[in-house]
């Protein structure tokens, strides 16, 4: 076995490992096999351990050989020649996707250690592992992602996962509308993103990165379209990186997040998933090299993002929502950084932040506690800085004040101007197609119209 073969071979171990899994798991699940603890717990930590030293030995291997990129192919899922479409599983091992499936193997461990006592006999202890072992798989894939449809399914594991674990707790009604919420926003982004991956097709004729970024390797490729085909298919990319990293004016889901338990707080909206827009822009950085108007406004972007989110971070009124503004604040100085070209610094930035933030979400349950028992042992309360400064009007710190504590009005304009405006449309279509079918089958042709719809008070009761 030569050099190349045992890279080949170790790159997917590391893209399997997850895979098997999330295989257990699903499979245990839908065969209403109740899977202890114990065995979960050693089936997450061997699968992580697994991944990433495989991961590691790639990139042992790469800095002796000096070789810039890994490739692992296994070939198209769907081909069709005559629409010039294929779906196309590859996978790369580069200077961006080595460093961060590095860090999602390791926060997505640290939180698994951590989630494995935190949710010590929960009911749905073996729910959560499967949704978690989902987002693994997700970031795994779109972290190492060679065409634009990996990376597509990719993002979509990782938003499926992390939505089904806010409405974790499904038995009360406001982690299941926050999760519908969510999903809502990811749609939207989603949409943009299956846009931008056929237009990339239908102007390239093919997805994979290596050919649309050039031959060079990331950050160096050239990309192989014009400077208006770059900005149109830029500005869809950057509405999808918008949706999933929570910049203006889709800031105010990541709150809404927070329902869900702690462990997938901290993996989800303070490391990995908030992150996966910047990571997306990064990975398409030959795109946004190639516009300047596109620059100016990803720099615009994560500028606003920021300061927004600054504000905003400061009138909250729980840790975790606290903590999730502030997260958005870091994610658009990095969004801003891309958009300057300083690749590296972003890449940097991202890594340090997700570690920093993933300690501040795991310890914020016994914060408080803490802070009760240091004023108990001190016999006062603890001295406070003021939050506010005295050189602006009184005019203008209130009306900050209330800009950030309604979140800009962003989730209201929102609401009303594209969530509202959709689901009446998809009402009417749903309305159409029943009065059709009806008409078809002389009959009421729905078997779901006979169940009885529960009062929602008695429902949630």
């Amino acid at each position: 076995m030569n050099l190349n073969t045992a890279m080949h071979f170790i790159g997917m171990v590391a893209i399997v490992a997850p895979a098997v899994l999330l295989g257990i798991f699903a499979i245990g699940s839908i065969f209403g096999i109740s899977l202890p603890e114990r065995f979960i717990s050693l089936a997450t930590q061997t699968s992580v351990t697994i991944g990433l030293t495989a991961v590691v030995c790639i990139l042992a291997m790469m800095l002796y050989t000096g070789s810039r990129a890994v490739t692992v192919e296994l070939g198209d899922i769907v081909l069709t020649p005559d629409h010039q479409f294929h779906f196309h599983l590859k996978f790369v091992f580069d200077r961006l996707s080595v460093p961060f499936c590095i860090l999602s193997f390791v926060l997505v461990g640290t939180v698994g250690v951590f989630a494995n006592r935190y949710l010590h006999r929960e009911s749905g202890y073996g729910r959560f592992f499967l949704f978690y072992s989902m987002f693994l798989v997700g970031m795994v894939c779109a972290s190492l992602a060679g065409t634009i449809e990996t990376l597509f399914l990719g993002w979509e594991l990782v938003g499926l996962s992390s939505t089904l674990l806010i409405a974790y707790f499904h038995e009360r009604q406001a982690p299941v509308a926050n999760g519908q919420r969510v999903w809502s926003v990811y749609r939207i982004a989603d949409a943009s993103f299956l846009l931008a991956a056929v237009a990339l097709h239908h102007c390239t004729g093919a997805g994979d990165f290596a050919g649309l970024m050039g031959d060079g390797p990331w950050p160096d490729g050239h990309a192989s379209l014009s400077s208006s085909q770059a900005l149109g298919i830029g500005l869809l990319l950057l509405f999808a990186a918008a949706g999933k990293s929570g910049l203006i004016p889709f800031s105010g889901w990541l709150p809404r997040a927070m329902e869900g338990p702690t462990p997938s707080s901290a993996v989800f909206y303070g490391a990995l998933s908030v992150h996966l827009g910047a990571y997306l822009l990064l990975r398409v950085s030959p795109i946004i090299e190639l516009s300047f108007p596109l620059r100016v406004m990803v720099i615009g972007l994560g500028v606003a993002t920021a300061v927004f989110a600054a504000f905003a971070s400061r009138v909250q009124t729980d840790i975790k929502s606290s903590l999730a503004f502030a997260s958005v604040t870091q994610v658009g100085i990095i969004v801003a950084e891309i958009g300057f070209g300083f690749h590296y610094l972003a890449l940097s930035h991202i890594i340090g932040h997700a570690c920093l933030r993933t300690l501040q979400l795991l310890r914020a349950p016994t914060l408080l506690r803490d802070y009760t028992v240091l004023e108990n042992a001190i016999g006062s309360h603890l001295s406070t800085s003021p939050s506010s400064v005295d050189f602006f009007p009184a005019w203008m710190t209130r009306a900050s004040y209330r800009f950030a504590l309604e979140r800009g009005g962003f989730d209201a304009s929102i609401e009303r101007f594209l969530i509202h405006p959709l689901a009446t449309m998809f009402r009417s279509f749903d309305s159409f197609e029943r009065r059709w079918t009806d008409f078809l089958s002389r009959s009421e042709s729905r078997a779901s119209d006979q169940v009885p719809v529960l009062d929602a008070k008695e429902d949630w009761a």
